[in-house]
């Protein structure tokens, strides 16, 4: 098991998150989700919902009973469901209401009529955080009250007790969405509740009645809107309708439908007709015609057959007989019909007569080399040619005699045996929702009876220490509590003067070993100082090992091992470590290389261990067996084992993957991982067959010395992998005549040496040496021997895989045993052709028709691999080796992209990204990620003229995101590889590069090595150049290259300095000394670090170009000069003969033209600022009014001047505050005295220079209680303000909110601002709090406004930044850019988008309010503080992977438009308001602004 621990200092990022972390953001201390979802709530008061209701949502009693339901009958019938930005966009749907629950919950329903054809939708949408709900719910039929299931369900329904159907919502941002589609006319309407599993809550209705939704005691209860009945109890002939149906399909042209299309016309298989109306039938179940291999059928739809249904109702309406009908539509006898049938039956063209007439064209026109659609078109003008012949009159067997000469035939023949060059050399891929592909970590299922009061539970033996080691009072700077299976590991970091102290404690029973190290930047090992080792610990090369100990507390519920560190607080910045149970792994290793059956045989006894610690067992398993299939183990030594003992034990560890693939879908990747490194396996008569064929081909073929008894030794001795290289080499050898050389080649491509042959316990000393005579028997069964070989040791080889899926069978002969492999039950229709496609083309040389087969099959496997089969592990196999031919082919094509255009390198990066999709957990950045490609291809064939600009954002969102995919492997993995890596003696090379070598034979490192290619092709077309200049400031420097800007924000340089950043994330300060700062990082132009940038005339960009920056980066040390335009960073250096590429201009720069550096932000430049302390004015809550400056900031004062004077349509937030001097009042009080003594001693502490104090005063400042009279006013002016109280909703709201606005008032001493106001000499003892009080506006969009450009100063111009969900994800340190755009102010309904965006999260809360910062250090005249300090929610944001390609925004012109206008607007009317250029945040929910504060740009 491994991990890393860090702290503020001790680096937060280092931490791998963990289940638990997500939970403690929806739990309590009881483990129930705070914000329950019963309780009371009214309607939104919207204007599209005038009247008021009031809906009360609670239950009766403490469980929820359930009535019994009879089960409908009926198959199945999974649904698609794309989420829409707005649900009733069918002018038919008819809205069941829109309503507010529990203040912060919004349920939206409506439903659309059914017309002619079509059936009833009920679409539901869901305004809250939780991505885990359910629609609980039934049917009503009838006058009936119990619940009936319908057989047409969404896809992921789940039948819940025979009583109810479960079905998942669609989570997209903060919405959830979910549609039903109900086709049983005599279903009256839809009861259900709304539950959330993760939570473990119920929604309910109970005395709400209204429109079409009302209450029946407990469900929500909606009618399903009916249009008119046409007839009662009347209903039409069966044949009459397939009359009527096959002529609305010969009104629109006879379409022709393919499969996928026709799917749900099956239902006519379901009816009986009459041998009258055969040849009715036989045009609607499918008069099938081939173009070349695509099926296409004359068959109407079910939709066609349904709205025939209904015209005819419609006729019987108005008062026609069905005879009438009978009569109108029979015009044409059925004999007529029929004849119909018979004669396009009969003119059909077979389709060797097509290939034969094709070849003869293609022969003629010079046998020219043919893409796939051009062989289409030539197998069509073909078929056209033989049916010009037809109309004239001739024969299909004159035609035959005319054309098919035995010549042409016979080559015909033989073209077609070698490769169906006539046939489509593409398959049609089937259209389907990529929400499909969604992976997430399943949810346990709750128990039938929810009860709502549920007792806090009792604290772990784990938590309870962590508790007493808390109450010794030093500040907690890190505490994290890992899931071990169904144990605890507790990470405690607290930090008791000026020490870093690190608690480990675990209540798992075994004796156990920490193997950790230290370090000072991500991803590093270095062995700790002696002084820190814990006593009895073992000092090793970079790392240490030390015992964990019985704890000695008395008051534990259960024993818990416990360890300490106390390092002195240093350069450290984090803790990577190792948790060893015993070693058993290292301990077993020598058992382990006596032969692959011990191997197997203890990894399969150390699954159940590994499976119950998860995820880091199970990467301790995965390291293990890829060092053993990397040849890093020794795979025999001293012992003889049966191929078929080797062969059970195979399947025996096989087994149980398949089995906890089953059970533990959150580790499918690991487990994925794991089985590609073992072969398949099998019980006894697969293996058996590699010791009797051997002896086989040795007889048959006159071999039995040499080599060929060496090998059958070693064979019969201890089989393993390397023996089907060694059988591929002898084929290679054969086929080129015996050539010696051809046989090493593949044996040493492959990793197998002369050293090797003679290391096994049966060495191989000899060469192959064979007649000429023995050549095609050799061939023949070697290649047969081959395959018994794959099936036992390569599950992962494609053809193996495929054989053993489809089903084989070889005969024994004599002593050797016969095998069958049966054929998997239930493959999807028309996959054993989608494989043997595959194969056909796995050798061509233009790949893209390969990789969309590769890519069917594995989207036609995958609904198989999400069940529990007896076959499973033959499918994964199969589906491991579709993966891996991916990456191959995709190697083989890049020559195919040299000169290709970018729609069709954005087609490959499509199919590469959806493989990865495939084999990934926790996927759904990356289904994000291919939703964009998709949508940037299609913008891009419509030629829109921002496709590059969005397919540009698409590709840095996928940077990101294979950025921590990486991140993750290298978190997982990479300890145990160094840990195990030591113990069990592999190369330290094989250990250094073991996660990029995985991360390498994935599709990752394929689809990086794509974007990398595409990347300068979107800049070019998008306009957008190398550069982004954020700060364009002429400097002079030296250049210095850091991996982090974070790592250097304190750190003072003593000559100017350019730094070459490679990670800059935005909340960084810039360094004393510092003249310039480039980064191939993309931080938001209005992110912190920017401003400050700009602030500090320091030259601020971003490098897109790696050539250029690996150029800066190699000036290390020397002195430059930076230029910088609008959009380009033209640099030069002292040496002329190393002038720089890429059309930069170059000149001497000398020390003395140092003085012509601009920037302030040099050492000793920084402004005197001056501060007057502020004193409290008697008073703990203040409203709006009272903003004045001696009570509060500028940032009160502006919101509250913004009231009454913006237009109306800005919506500005109703506030409150708490004035300056409340946080020096309530420190003084008597309740607080200890406080204030601890922060007298720590301030003096800082002020002697020990920085590590300001995390010490900050968890200090939590301490504070707070004064009954500041509670007492805070709550009056809230109340009195329009504002709810957070102590209504129980003491545990109030505490919340309390801590909030400790947080602000702490951040006071937060490490950014400290250093940032020491610049300017401000005197941080005069820096005062105020807090600003809001209700947290829930956005669906957030923005940043700056009335003068930015970049380019011009003042005609408002630049705008704009990100989904809260403005915490565009001020703070979130990866990716947000959507930024232009605006002249002479123009303001005509924005101009400057980039899309890219950033993967979004912020969003529940209904709450928000405690801000509010100085008297900030907008001071020559000094920026703002943003220095921090604003807090009561509640915690729940972070949301976002889909740009479904919102409006981004995809719908007119929506995006008004949106940026309006954001334009109010920047440019608050501008107006002041006379001056501002700085503005704000906030769009439902498409109206809100301003939540503005300050003077600076």
């Amino acid at each position: 098991m491994s991990n890393s621990v860090g702290q503020n200092l001790i680096q937060q990022h280092f931490l791998r998150p963990t289940v638990l972390e997500h939970q403690s953001k929806l739990k309590g201390s009881s483990g129930i989700a705070s914000n329950s979802l019963c309780a009371t709530a009214s309607l939104n008061q919207s204007l599209a919902q005038p009247r008021k209701y009031q809906i009360s949502t609670k239950f009766y009693g403490n469980s929820l009973s359930k009535r019994k339901h009879k089960l409908a009958m009926g198959s199945q019938r999974p649904l698609a469901f794309i989420p829409q930005a707005v649900l009733a966009t069918d002018p038919a749907s008819e809205n069941l209401g829109k309503f507010n629950i529990d203040g912060n919950i919004e349920l939206q329903v409506d439903a659309s009529a059914p017309t002619s054809g079509s059936i009833t939708n009920v679409n539901f949408r869901v305004m809250y955080a939780s991505d885990s709900l359910l629609l609980h719910w039934g049917a009503i039929r009838g006058s009936n009250d119990k619940w009936v299931l319908p057989s047409r369900q969404p896809e992921g329904t789940r039948n819940h007790k025979n009583r109810a159907l479960r079905t998942p919502f669609v989570k997209s941002g903060s919405s959830s969405y979910l549609k039903l589609e109900i086709d049983d006319p005599q279903i009256q309407a839809i009861e259900f509740l709304i539950f959330d599993e993760a939570r473990n809550k119920w929604q309910v209705s109970v005395g709400f009645v209204f429109t079409k939704i009302k209450n029946n005691g407990q469900n929500f209860h909606v009618k399903l809107p009916r249009t008119k009945a046409l007839v009662s109890n009347i209903s039409v002939p069966e044949d009459l309708v397939q009359i009527q149906a096959y002529l609305r399909w010969e009104r629109k042209g006879k379409q022709m439908y393919t499969p996928e299309q026709e799917k749900a016309s099956n239902k006519f298989n379901n009816y009986t007709v009459s041998l009258l109306h055969f040849s009715l039938f036989f045009f609607f179940c499918g008069a099938i015609y081939y173009a070349s291999d695509k099926i296409l059928r004359h068959a109407p739809l079910l939709e066609e057959y349904e709205a025939a249904r209904a015209e005819l109702l419609e006729e019987i309406s108005r008062g026609a007989s069905v005879d009438d009908i009978r009569s109108k539509i029979t015009k044409r006898s059925g004999q007529e019909y029929k004849e119909t049938a018979i004669n396009e039956e009969n003119n059909k063209i077979p389709d060797d007569l097509v290939q034969i007439q094709a070849y003869i064209r293609w022969e003629k026109a010079g046998k020219p080399s043919y893409s796939p659609e051009q062989q289409l078109r030539e197998f069509e003008e073909a078929r056209k040619e033989l049916q010009a012949e037809l109309e004239k009159g001739a024969s299909l067997d004159e035609i035959r005699k005319k054309i098919t000469k035995g010549e042409i035939k016979t080559k015909v023949a033989k073209q077609l045996q070698n490769k169906k060059y006539f046939s489509p050399e593409r398959i049609q891929r089937k259209q389907r929702d990529l929400m499909q592909l969604l992976n997430k970590h399943a949810v346990k299922a709750v128990e039938e009876s929810i009860s709502v009061e549920v007792e806090p539970k009792p604290l772990t033996a784990v938590e309870r220490f962590a508790k007493e080691k808390e109450l010794d009072g030093s500040p907690v700077m890190c505490k994290k509590i890992y899931k071990v299976g169904e144990k605890e590991l507790l990470v405690l970091v607290t930090k008791p003067a000026g020490k870093i102290k690190i608690h480990l404690a675990t209540d798992l029973e075994e004796p156990l070993t920490l193997h950790w190290a230290l370090s000072e930047k991500d991803g590093e090992w270095l062995a700790p100082p002696p002084a820190v080792l814990p006593p009895g610990s073992v000092s090793l090369e970079k790392a240490a090992e030390s015992k964990f100990s019985i704890s000695t507390s008395g008051d534990l519920p259960k024993q818990v091992q416990c360890i300490e560190m106390e390092i002195a607080d240093g350069n450290f910045k984090g803790m990577p470590f190792v948790l060893l149970s015993g070693g058993k792994i290292a301990a077993l290793e020598s058992e382990a290389q006596k032969s692959f059956m011990h191997r197997f045989n203890i990894a399969s006894d150390l699954m159940d261990q590994a499976k119950n610690t998860g995820e880091l067992g199970l990467a301790g398993i995965l390291v293990w067996m890829r060092f053993m299939a990397t040849r890093q183990l020794i795979w025999n030594k001293n012992y003889n084992v049966k191929p078929r003992e080797i062969s059970k034990a195979q399947d025996r560890l096989t087994d149980l993957l398949q089995s906890i693939y089953t059970t533990h879908p959150q580790h499918r990747e690991l487990l994925r991982m794991i089985m590609s490194t073992v072969g398949r396996g099998g019980e006894g008569d697969v293996g058996q067959r590699i010791r009797d064929e051997i002896l086989v081909i040795q007889r048959h073929n006159d071999c039995k010395g040499g080599m060929m008894e060496e090998w059958h030794q070693k064979l019969h001795n201890n089989t393993s992998p390397d023996d089907v290289i060694i059988c591929q080499a002898l084929i290679d050898y054969i086929k080129s005549d015996f050539d010696i050389s051809v046989y090493w080649k593949t044996l040493n491509e492959n990793g197998i040496t002369k050293e090797r042959l003679l290391s096994y316990d049966r060495a191989i000393h000899s060469e192959p040496s064979f007649r000429r005579d023995q050549k095609d028997g050799l061939l023949r069964d070697l290649g047969h021997y081959m395959r018994t070989l794959k099936a036992v040791h390569s599950g992962a080889d494609l053809e193996s895989a495929i054989s053993n899926c489809m089903g084989y069978r070889a005969e024994g002969q004599g002593f050797m045993v016969g095998v069958q492999i049966n054929p998997i039950p239930g493959l999807p229709s028309g996959f054993p052709d989608l494989l043997r496609f595959v194969l056909e083309h796995i050798e061509d040389r233009n790949v893209e028709a390969l990789l969309e087969g590769l890519l069917e099959a594995r989207q036609e496997l995958r609904p198989l691999l999400l069940k529990s089969t007896g076959r499973l592990k033959d499918l994964l196999f199969l589906d491991i080796a579709l993966d891996s031919t991916v990456r191959t082919a995709i190697e083989r094509g890049y020559e195919e992209l040299n000169n290709a255009r970018p729609e069709k390198i954005m087609h490959f990066i499509t199919l590469v990204l959806e493989n990865l999709v495939l084999s990934s957990d926790d996927n759904e950045d990356l289904v994000y990620c291919l939703k964009g490609w998709h949508h940037s291809i299609s913008m891009c064939k419509s030629k829109s003229a921002h496709w590059a600009l969005y397919a540009k954002s698409v590709l840095d969102r996928t940077r990101l995101a294979l950025a921590s995919k990486a991140e993750t492997y290298q978190r997982i993995l990479q300890p145990s590889a160094e840990y195990l890596g030591s113990l069990l003696g592999v190369d330290q090379w094989a250990i250094n590069i073991f996660t990029e070598e995985i991360i390498r034979a994935g599709s990752a490192a394929t689809l990086s090595s794509l974007i990398n290619r595409l990347d300068p092709v979107l800049r070019e077309t998008a306009h957008l150049g190398s550069w982004q200049v954020i700060s364009p400031v002429e400097v002079v420097g030296y250049v210095e290259v850091v991996d982090e800007l974070l790592s250097v924000q304190n750190k003072s340089y003593n000559r100017p300095t350019i730094l070459v950043a490679k990670s800059v994330k935005g909340e960084e300060e810039i360094p004393d000394g510092t003249v310039a700062v480039l980064t191939p990082d993309m931080p938001d132009v209005l992110s912190h670090v920017s401003v400050r940038a700009r602030n500090c005339k320091v030259c601020f960009a971003t490098c897109f170009d790696p050539n250029i920056l690996a150029d800066l980066q190699a000036k290390k040390g020397k002195l430059l000069r930076l230029k910088p335009s609008s959009a380009d960073v033209v640099y030069s250096k002292a040496n002329l003969n190393l002038a720089p590429l890429f059309m930069h201009y170059s000149s001497e720069v000398k020390e003395g033209e140092l003085v012509d550096s601009s920037s302030s932000n040099l050492k000793g430049d920084g402004p005197s600022v001056t501060l007057v302390r502020k004193q409290f004015v008697g008073k703990y809550a203040i409203s709006a009014e009272e903003f004045t400056p001696e009570m509060v900031g500028a940032k009160s004062r502006n919101i509250s001047y913004l009231k009454g004077k913006v237009p109306s349509w800005v919506g500005i937030p109703t506030s409150v505050a708490l004035p300056f001097g409340v946080f020096e009042k309530v420190l003084a009080d008597e309740a607080n005295k200890e406080v204030d003594q601890k922060l007298q001693i720590l301030k003096k502490k800082l002020g002697e220079g020990d920085f590590g104090a300001l995390e010490e005063i900050r968890q200090t400042v939590l301490q504070l209680r707070a004064p009954s009279q500041l509670v007492q006013e805070l709550k009056t002016k809230m109340l009195t303000s329009g504002m709810p109280w957070p102590g209504d909703e129980g003491e545990q709201r109030w505490e919340q909110a309390w801590t909030a606005i400790k947080k602000v008032w702490a951040s006071k001493w937060n490490e950014r601002a400290y250093f940032s106001t020491r610049k300017v000499k401000l005197d941080h003892d005069y820096l005062c709090m105020a807090v600003l009080v809001q209700e947290v506006i829930n956005a669906d969009y957030a923005f940043v406004i700056h009335t003068t450009n930015p970049s380019s100063g011009d003042t005609s111009e408002i630049y705008a930044e704009v990100v989904k969900g809260l403005g915490e994800t565009l001020v703070g340190a979130y990866p990716g850019r947000a959507l930024s755009f232009v605006c002249k102010k002479n123009n303001l309904n005509s924005p101009q988008v400057l980039g899309y965006p890219s950033k993967p999260i979004g912020l969003f809360i529940r209904r709450s309010i928000i405690f801000r910062s509010d100085s008297n250090g900030e907008d001071l005249e020559g000094y920026a503080g703002a943003g220095l300090y921090d604003s807090v929610p009561m509640d915690e944001e729940e972070k949301v992977v976002v889909d740009y390609s479904s919102d409006p925004l981004i995809n719908d012109g007119k929506f995006q438009q008004a949106i940026l206008s309006s954001i334009a607007g109010a920047g440019n009317a608050i501008e107006e308001l002041y006379g001056s250029p501002q700085d503005i945040e704000g906030v769009i929910r439902d498409g109206k602004v809100y301003v939540v504060q503005t300050r003077p740009q600076m």
